[in-house]
């Protein structure tokens, strides 16, 4: 099984990435985005960061995490290449007390978190080749299925 391939989109970049679990999706999407960035073989596992995002469902799950691992490469210089998803778990959540439209069954909402730790170094452009410059990760055209048991998410990206 491949870990992900780009997309030919007029304007922009896309992204398939596959998995047997959401956890490997997850990070296939991430090295997939990457590699539309620079050349994964140049980056060295100098440092580790933490990332925990949240979303209301899997694909706006998919969505954050991507945009959290561009906005850390925009605002910090880093760059990853080894990613260990700690947790990926949907959490249920009540709604606030005494917020509710008087009386009935409370409306309960699930959430997803992820926790990651991302390692890799900070885009060095003498060392690492400059491919795309990715703006963020986009809701055109995302989604996230399941086909014969293997995951299989399609995003696109503004550049």
């Amino acid at each position: 099984m491949k870990k992900y391939e780009p997309i030919d989109i007029s304007g922009d970049a896309g992204l398939k990435a596959y998995g047997k679990t959401p956890e490997q999706l997850f990070i296939n999407a991430a090295e997939g985005m990457y590699d539309l960035i620079t050349d994964l073989n140049r980056i060295e596992e100098k440092k580790t960061i933490e990332v925990e995002v949240k979303g209301l469902s899997l694909d706006n799950l998919l969505v954050s995490w991507l945009n959290e691992l561009i906005f850390q490469f925009d605002a910090y210089g880093f760059i990853g290449k080894e990613i260990k998803i700690i947790e990926l778990a949907p959490t249920l959540a009540l709604p606030p007390q005494g917020g509710g439209m008087g009386g009935g069954a409370l409306a309960v909402t699930q959430k997803y978190t992820l926790k990651a730790a991302v390692t890799g170094e900070d885009f060095d452009p003498d060392r690492h080749e400059s491919r795309l410059l990715i703006k963020a990760a986009t809701y055109h055209r995302l989604r996230i299925e399941k086909i014969n048991d293997i995951y299989e998410a399609e995003v696109i990206f503004d550049i």
